[in-house]
């Protein structure tokens, strides 16, 4: 009974997690409004929650920032190999294809997941996971508007199963910090320190600085409230999630993404619904629920 109930709480956390993500959008068009690039609202993310993240856990859980030397790894590839990795993959494969394709590409991340668990964390792959797979996977491609007959050259495919790979590596580092006794409080604190440190080098500091120096002060406040909804408290859902259940079924469930982001487009942006759309909503649902 107990094992049950935690586990419910982890897909109500990893649930939460999915659905502020898919709140992204409204963060990125926003900063871009603000003259910010997508390398640049990937390193303002970093920063603010680095920044927020460090001075919460200083003052209420200064114990909890201590980490071993020879567990920095975990935290290398949490911050550097996925978020900052994954996010200029995406980046990248958007300028060499559709915005659908690259999500859809992006979505063969819980695939990723699956296989990395089953070699090193021994999780069973069965047949509800496996259809659980397909249905979020299908969803998610009509959630995103389908291919669409639109050919791919190898740098958009090579960099979209990167942003995929990236994006799972999260959950499998980050398993690896948990079963080393971290929280998510140190997991997410130490992930965008090394995220920051892996995305720096790649600005064009000038212009970066002079959008938060040159940008209104409520735009700004706006910016970083955003940014602790869809990235800190996101992040920190995702990971506590990530202590109660597989990896594999928290990738899957956090699918929920892209439902939530076309639900942000139809309300807030007036983006228009379509049939398949909402039947790919229908089917990442279905997929959420037979793993949950």
């Amino acid at each position: 009974m107990k094992n049950q109930l935690r586990t419910k709480k982890s897909a109500l956390c990893v649930l939460a997690a999915g659905m502020l993500w898919g709140c992204m959008g409204i963060l990125v068009r926003t900063m871009n409004g603000g003259g910010f690039d997508s390398l640049e609202i990937t390193a303002f993310r970093a920063l603010v929650t680095a920044i927020v993240m460090f001075a919460g856990m200083a003052l209420f859980k200064r114990k909890e920032l201590k980490v071993k030397w020879k567990d920095l790894w975990c935290f290398a590839g949490t911050g550097i190999l996925s978020v900052a990795f994954f996010n200029v993959c995406y980046f990248t494969c958007m300028n060499h294809a559709t915005l659908s394709v690259a999500a859809i590409l992006l979505y063969t991340a819980p695939s990723f997941v699956i296989i990395f668990s089953f070699f090193l964390f021994k999780e069973k792959i069965g047949r509800r996971k496996l259809l659980a797979l397909a249905l979020a996977f299908v969803g998610c491609v009509l959630v995103s508007g389908g291919l669409g007959g639109v050919s791919i050259s190898v740098i958009g495919l090579l960099t979209g199963l990167g942003a995929g790979l990236g994006y799972a590596l999260y959950s499998i580092f980050g398993k690896f910090a948990i079963q080393r006794g971290y929280s998510s409080y140190t997991i997410t604190t130490y992930t965008f320190l090394f995220a920051l440190v892996g995305t720096v080098p790649l600005l064009d500091l000038k212009h970066f600085t002079a959008c938060i120096a040159s940008a209104d002060a409520k735009a700004l406040l706006f910016d970083v409230a955003l940014t602790f909804l869809t990235t800190v408290a996101a992040y920190l859902f995702y990971t506590a999630g990530l202590r109660g259940m597989e990896n594999g079924r928290a990738s899957i469930i956090a699918s929920i993404e892209p439902v939530m982001a076309s639900l942000v487009g139809f309300f807030l942006y007036k983006e228009a619904f379509t049939v398949t759309g909402l039947l790919g909503m229908f089917l990442v649902l279905a997929s959420c629920i037979l793993v949950a």
